[in-house]
C-alpha cells in the first residue's frame, strides 16, 4: 500500500498559488537578507561608495574589539538575569492566576498588558520612573530618606535598571505559558497525592513542576532568544550609556551600521552573533532530556 497524499494537477497549482506569499517572504524577508548581510561580512562597505572585498578583516577585528567585548558581556549579564528571574516570577504569578478567584480573568488581562503594549512607550514610561528629579522611584526613596539615585545615568545602575523593565515586561508572556501548563495537569494526579497524605509543598514539587517542564522548556527558550535581541529599550532609556554600560550586541550592530555606515563590520558582527545564539539554543535544546518531563 502506497502512503502519503496525492494531488492532481489543479490542486498542485492551487496548492503552490496559496504558498506562494509565504515563500515569497521566507526567500526575499528572510533568507535573502540573511545571506547578503553574510557576504557583506566579508566587504568594507560604508553605502555611500562601492563595497570593496576585505577577506576575514571585519571578523578578525573583532576579537580587538573591547566596545565589542564589553557589549557581549552586557548581553550575557542582561539575558542570564533577566531570563531565569522573569520564569521564576510569571511560574508564581501563574500559580496564583490560576487559583478560582472572583474576577480572576480581569487580573489576567492586567498582567498580561505589558505584552501588548508598544515597547517604545513602555521605555518612555520607565524612562520617566527613573528620572532623578521627577521620577515616581526616586520620590518614593526621598520618602523613607534616601537619596534620589540617577538610575539611567549611572553605570552601576543602568543596566539594572533596564533588566527590571525588562523581568517585568516578560512575566505577562510567562504567565499564560505557565497557566495553560498548569490547567493541562490531570485533577487525578492531585486528587491521588492528597489520599496518599502528601501536603501542598510535596504535590508541587512531585507534581507540579514535574509536569510544568515543557512549558518552563519553551519559556526559557524564547525569552533567552529575546533577550538576547534587547533593542528598543536600550535605544530609548539609554543609548547604550553611561560609559557603554548599556551597550548589547544589537544595539552595537545598529550603532555601527545606521550611525557610524560600518556595514561590512556591523554585518559580520551579525554573523557572530548569530553562531552564539544558535550553539546557545542548541546546547539548551540537548539539555532538555534531562531535565523535560512529558506526561505518558
Amino acid at each position: 500500500m502506497q502512503s502519503g497524499i496525492h494531488l492532481r494537477k489543479g490542486e498542485k497549482f492551487w496548492l503552490w498559488i496559496l504558498l506562494a506569499p509565504t515563500l515569497f517572504g521566507l526567500v526575499f524577508g528572510t533568507l535573502g537578507p540573511v545571506l547578503a548581510a553574510f557576504g557583506i561580512s566579508f566587504m568594507d562597505w560604508d553605502v555611500i561608495t562601492p563595497p570593496t572585498f576585505n577577506g576575514i578583516g571585519n571578523y578578525t577585528r573583532l576579537l580587538a574589539d573591547p566596545t565589542f567585548g564589553k557589549a557581549l558581556k552586557n548581553t550575557l549579564y542582561y539575558a542570564g538575569v533577566t531570563v531565569p528571574v522573569a520564569a521564576i516570577l510569571s511560574l508564581l504569578l501563574a500559580m496564583v492566576m490560576n487559583q478560582k478567584i472572583r474576577a480572576i480573568t480581569w487580573y489576567r488581562t492586567i498582567y498580561f498588558l505589558p505584552v501588548v503594549s508598544s515597547t517604545i512607550a513602555v521605555a518612555l514610561v520607565w524612562s520617566w520612573i527613573y528620572s532623578k528629579d521627577f521620577g515616581l522611584l526616586n520620590y518614593a526613596l526621598r520618602q523613607v530618606g534616601i537619596e534620589p539615585v540617577a538610575w539611567l545615568a549611572s553605570s552601576k545602575w543602568a543596566m539594572p535598571a533596564v533588566i527590571i523593565m525588562g523581568i517585568w515586561g516578560q512575566l505577562g508572556t510567562g504567565m499564560i505559558i505557565f497557566l495553560a501548563g498548569l490547567q493541562s495537569i490531570p485533577q487525578s494526579y492531585y486528587e491521588a497525592a492528597e489520599v496518599d497524605g502528601a501536603n501542598q509543598l510535596q504535590r508541587l514539587r512531585h507534581i507540579t513542576l514535574p509536569l510544568i517542564t515543557p512549558s518552563l522548556f519553551f519559556y526559557i527558550i524564547i525569552t533567552m532568544i529575546d533577550a538576547f535581541q534587547a533593542f528598543e529599550q536600550i535605544y530609548i532609556m539609554t543609548r547604550g550609556g553611561p560609559a557603554n554600560a548599556t551597550t548589547t550586541i544589537v544595539y552595537y550592530i545598529y550603532r555601527n551600521a545606521f550611525r557610524n555606515f560600518k556595514m561590512g563590520y556591523a554585518s559580520a558582527q551579525a554573523v557572530v552573533f548569530f553562531l552564539i545564539i544558535m550553539i546557545l539554543t542548541l546546547i539548551y535544546w540537548r539539555l532538555q532530556e534531562k531535565w523535560v518531563f512529558y506526561d505518558g
